[in-house]
């Protein structure tokens, strides 16, 4: 009996996948649990594997934006005859049988046929004078634009219509230059521009989901507390690793130490390494740490697992690869997932100190400033020291504010005296 693939719920809060390339053809023989095709969430970028064993009847969907749930494909024994899933409009992009019927001649468009006439009649009465601008020819196959997932990530989170470029790799597949190139390439300007006109700007997938997100977080009820460290004995720490890296290796940062010291800091307050479920506390068993990266119009939280049982080198090697593989565009499903606390750092952009949101179901978040020489005054002298000021953001649900500063005392004293930690 013939199985339906449907799109695939794949983490909290997704509504729905571009799906950007089938591995497998009409006709191939599929086996449960190999890679069937290439679907892009507001995340990330990964291969889904198949639902069943058999040969693959039907592509329902062959490229772009679906919902969650929808079906895009039929698996069945071979010779089987399947009907057609339901015909529905298009989605984004998404293609579908309804697309790919022919059109009776004198139907096509008239929506857009009434645009195109409204906008002539606007451009020869209108009292502005815009100059018309050809657009390229969009990299196409069978009516469909080819382009690379990086590619359509980058363009989905800066706006930017692939339809609107011309493609310079393979066969005319548009590639992340040419989107980078069209995201730096000087605007017109207008008389509109230039009288002030209000210029509207789309929300991107990712945007959407973190507007989601912080809206989530700020439903919760949140305090912060603060606290400055003498940052001497980490630096020698720093020092001592950087030296110890052979050519080529991942040099630990600051943020290493930090996720070290919090993660020994964690098993000694478990109540912090917890998540907020309605009805419950959940004490998690490990340390899984989220880095904060920014990316083009957004951020995301990859996870390193494990924290408190790793040293600080493979730390430095684990949180190097995320963050490389985010920029890329190239992170799993699973590297964003299960996360139990979150590291938020902007002292790279010199801020002294700022309070980050949370990141549910989450008890807490660090927001960690830059490394700063400050005069501080020990014995009666003042002396310059390298400080840190942290701020640690906490779901009330979950903590009180002795036992956040209890946490946050700890991650002081072990960066203050990293032996303690390791």
């Amino acid at each position: 009996m013939a199985t339906e693939i449907k799109l695939p719920r794949l983490g909290q809060g997704m509504e729905a996948g571009t799906i950007v390339r089938w591995l497998k053809s009409e006709g191939e023989q599929v086996e449960k649990g190999e890679p069937l095709y290439e679907l892009d969430t507001d995340k990330v970028t990964q291969e889904v594997e198949a639902d069943a064993s058999g040969v693959l009847l039907k592509i329902a969907v062959s490229e772009g934006e679906v919902p969650v749930g929808r079906t895009i494909a039929v698996i069945g024994e071979e010779g089987e005859q399947v009907s057609a899933p339901e015909a529905e409009t298009e989605v984004d992009g998404a293609v579908t049988e309804a697309d790919e019927q022919p059109q009776e001649e004198g139907s096509r468009a008239p929506a857009r046929d009434e645009d195109r006439a409204r906008g002539k009649q606007a451009s020869t009465n209108g009292s502005e004078q815009v100059t018309e601008i050809k657009t390229p020819e969009p990299a196409r196959a069978d009516g469909r634009v080819r382009a690379s997932p990086l590619a359509r990530r980058i363009a989905r989170e800066r706006g930017i219509d692939l339809g609107s470029l011309r493609g310079t790799g393979p066969e005319g597949r548009i590639v992340a230059e040419d989107v980078d190139r069209a995201a730096t390439a000087p605007a017109v300007v207008t008389v509109a521009d230039r009288t002030g006109e209000v210029e509207r700007v789309p929300l991107t997938s990712l945007r959407k989901t973190i507007a989601r997100r912080m809206t989530e977080a700020w439903q919760a009820p949140a305090f912060q507390i603060s606290m400055s460290a003498d940052m001497t004995r980490a630096v020698e720490l720093r020092s001592r690793l950087v030296e110890r890296v052979k050519e080529g290796g991942a040099r630990p940062s600051y943020n290493d130490i930090l996720i070290k010291v919090c993660a020994a800091a964690l098993m000694r307050h478990r109540d912090v390494n917890a998540r907020f479920a309605d009805d419950a506390v959940e004490l998690l068993p490990s340390a899984d740490i989220g880095i904060a990266v920014a990316v083009p119009n957004g951020l995301i939280v990859p996870v390193v697992r494990a924290c408190e049982v790793k040293p600080i080198e493979q730390i430095a090697v684990e949180a190097r690869e995320l963050v490389t593989r985010t920029r890329e565009g190239k992170l799993r499903q699973e590297d964003l997932e299960g996360g139990s606390f979150t590291i938020s750092n902007l002292g790279m952009y010199g801020v002294e100190q700022f309070t980050a949101v949370l990141n549910p179901p989450q008890a807490a978040i660090l927001a960690v400033g830059a490394l700063d020489e400050r005069a501080v005054v020990e014995n009666g002298q003042v002396a310059i020291r390298p400080t840190m000021t942290m701020t640690l953001t906490c779901d009330h649900r979950s903590l009180d504010g002795a036992t956040a500063s209890e946490f946050l005392r700890t991650v002081k004293d072990f960066l203050e005296e990293p032996g303690l930690a390791l």
